[in-house]
């Protein structure tokens, strides 16, 4: 029995050693970045003591604030498109006779397993037949293309976890199929339309091929801005400012999304429980 014991706690040991081994590897080199926008230094290794002097030319340069809302603006309008189109995809999907669904579902991970260069290029493609334009338009189709699986498959499970009978009994108190969506599905899934939003909007904001092939030659992302300078010069200090921020930024909206989906489980169960007495 003790030695039983023994075995399950070095077992227990080297767990959390593998854990902590490769979470240093993960975020290792984010936590010196941002360690590093602390300091005026133009170099990673040099500490000039501490001073939040980066992030005040971060917001002096107008150039890094010009592609931040470049980002801003593609990642914000994809993702609204993304997440309306993912969504009325699912419904409509889940909807559907047995056999158009597995069709349709089969259709939805060929964007996720296929590599994001066979997709740019196949729009490159299309877009050069249709006039060999490339602008605003052309960059958030592509970003589009990129998300809008995600979102389908964020917004399903949801659909497959709601009692059916919930819109059944609205049409039957003589609910028409638009104001039943609208007042009895569309809250129901919410919780799965807003993560389906942030996922695309996280993939949207540091893609980097989609944008590269898609957009207009003078119009820049941060993804592309950031190779662009990396190939003729070292990368601005300001930098690691903005990556302190960006990452700070994606930690909250984990944790409220955290958070948002312990208070749901709590409510489920709470009412599971009312229900099963």
């Amino acid at each position: 029995m003790v030695k039983r014991n023994q075995v399950a706690l070095h077992k227990k040991i080297w767990a959390w050693v593998y854990v902590v081994v490769i979470a240093l590897l993960m975020y290792a080199p984010i936590l010196v970045l941002i360690l590093y926008s602390f300091t005026d230094s133009s170099n990673v290794g040099i500490w000039n003591g501490f001073t939040f002097s980066m992030y005040a030319k971060l917001f002096r340069n107008k150039e890094i604030m010009r592609v931040v809302m470049n980002t801003l603006i593609v990642a914000v309008v994809s993702s609204i498109i993304a997440t309306i189109l993912g969504t009325l995809g699912a419904i409509g999907t889940f909807n559907a006779k047995a056999r158009s669904r597995k069709a349709i579902e089969g259709m939805t991970q060929i964007p996720i397993i296929n590599a994001e260069i066979v997709m740019a290029m196949s729009l490159v493609v299309l877009f050069v037949i249709l006039g060999g334009v490339f602008n605003f338009l052309t960059l958030v189709v592509g970003h589009v293309v990129l998300t809008v699986a995600f979102v389908y498959l964020t917004v399903k499970p949801r659909l497959v976890q709601m009692d059916p009978s919930l819109y059944e009994a609205a049409l039957d108190l003589g609910a028409q199929p638009s104001y039943a969506l609208r007042k009895v599905i569309l809250p129901e899934i919410l919780p799965g339309i807003l993560s389906g939003f942030m996922l695309s909007f996280t993939l949207s904001l540091d893609d980097y091929i989609f944008t590269a092939y898609l957009k207009p030659g003078s119009f820049d992302t941060l993804s592309t801005y950031v190779q662009g300078v990396i190939a003729k010069h070292p990368l601005p200090p300001e930098l690691r400012a903005l990556t302190t921020i960006i990452f700070i930024f994606a930690l909250l909206i984990l944790l409220v999304n955290n958070l948002r989906a312990r208070r749901e489980a709590k409510f489920q169960k709470f009412h599971h429980r009312k229900g099963s007495k």
